[in-house]
């Protein structure tokens, strides 16, 4: 090729001052410059061969990771004590925070009503008693007398048998008078006891032993079931602190691995760094449609007081999946607008593989779709790498596994 450029344009003649040595070297380089520039010209115009992508490998393995969840401590008992009848506070002998025993008095209501509606319940009584006495004793007399002209009518002729059948009707009407008076002296008693029972309710007392953690009445504040400025409020209400109920909403993802008698850790704001633990007591068996969570509550032992209710708590909640997961390294995963996506590799092409993404496990993360154990996806997921692309592969020698 240079022999023929140099026939077909022939250098100039040296002139001649200039010495054979330099005359060469100007003409080789000049040949020099040309066949450069052609061999630069064929490597530009040679095609280029496909990339080369980073790969890993799926693997499959037992997901066992844990999450922080929030809580809330409740008390195991709470009851909210308003007055049964209507009444005005005598005395209080509870305060906010004060501890009570089962049984213990609470407050003291008077109703003077009440006085006078036990004294009328008790006339009631003697007079319904004495109407009874009044009938029973009709009744033996008249039974008496039955029995009298029963036995002279054995003698023919001595008593006539339409005075024996009127003998034995009277002793039959006073027998159904005795049992009306007994059951109007019954009525009479229950009607008294009831009242005697709603006396009783002026005694307020705790239904089990907890602490005071509100009170709404004072002395002279007038209180009932329906009536009075603080209808609408409890008297107090008292709650069990011994045992807690720490509630905790767990996402319907994360509700298969929950099992009874599991025991969780948890932290709260008031004591940091240090840890409780709760057993797994109960569990709802059903999502709250709202929020989509399951709630699960842990009883707390609180024998100590520290832990007060409606503390908000982390909760150390382990997550654990019935069968093995497949995981990506989570660059691996990509996404647009409309889908997520891994770049999967086969047979020396590129395919988009739909996926949804789960739990995070250190430099993996948790994926669902049309993938298997084993499959070869690119390091980085990217909709730069297109569909059908052929590629060279190289994996790392240290794999996300």
């Amino acid at each position: 090729m240079r022999k023929r450029e140099c026939l077909k344009n022939p250098p100039r003649r040296a002139p001649a001052w200039m010495p054979a040595a330099a005359v060469a070297m100007i003409v080789c380089s000049a040949l020099g410059c040309r066949g450069n520039g052609s061999t630069q010209s064929e490597k530009a115009a040679a095609p280029a061969g496909p990339p080369t992508l980073d790969v890993v490998r799926v693997v499959e393995r037992p997901i066992d990771v844990t999450l922080s969840m929030p809580g809330q401590l409740d008390p195991y008992e709470t009851v909210a004590v308003y007055p049964k009848v209507t009444g005005f506070i005598k005395s209080i002998r509870v305060d906010r925070g004060s501890r009570v025993r089962s049984g213990e008095v609470l407050a003291e209501l008077e109703a003077p009503e009440l006085v006078a509606q036990r004294a009328e319940a008790q006339s009631k009584v003697q007079a319904a008693e004495a109407q009874l006495a009044a009938a029973r004793s009709k009744a033996d007399a008249d039974a008496g007398t039955y029995d009298r002209l029963k036995a002279a009518s054995a003698t023919p002729g001595v008593v006539a048998g339409n005075d024996l059948v009127l003998a034995q009707k009277s002793v039959e009407g006073d027998q159904s008078q005795v049992a009306a008076a007994q059951q109007t002296v019954e009525a009479a008693r229950q009607a008294l006891k009831s009242i005697t029972q709603m006396e009783g309710y002026l005694r307020v007392t705790a239904p089990f032993d907890g602490v005071v953690t509100e009170r709404n009445v004072h002395p002279g504040t007038l209180v009932g079931p329906n009536s009075g400025s603080a209808a609408a409020l409890p008297m107090v209400r008292v709650v069990d602190t011994d045992r807690l109920r720490l509630v905790v909403p767990v996402p319907q993802a994360y509700t298969a691995g929950v099992t009874r008698g599991g025991t969780m850790t948890f932290t709260v704001a008031a004591y940091p760094g240090q840890k409780f633990e709760g057993t797994v007591a109960r569990i709802a068996q059903a999502v709250d449609v709202k929020t989509r969570t399951m709630p699960v509550e842990l009883d707390v032992t609180n024998r100590d007081g520290r832990l007060a209710p409606g503390t908000f708590c982390q909760v150390v909640w382990p997550i654990r999946r019935p069968t093995p997961s497949l995981l990506v390294p989570s660059g691996s995963v990509g996404s647009t607008t409309d889908r997520t996506f891994v770049v999967r590799i086969r047979e020396g092409k590129t395919e988009w593989v739909d996926v949804k993404t789960g739990l995070a496990s250190g430099p993996l993360v948790e994926v669902f779709g049309e993938l298997r154990a084993g499959d070869t996806v690119a390091v980085r997921g990217t909709d730069e790498i297109k569909a059908g692309t052929a590629v060279h592969t190289r994996e790392p020698a240290r794999t996300a596994s």
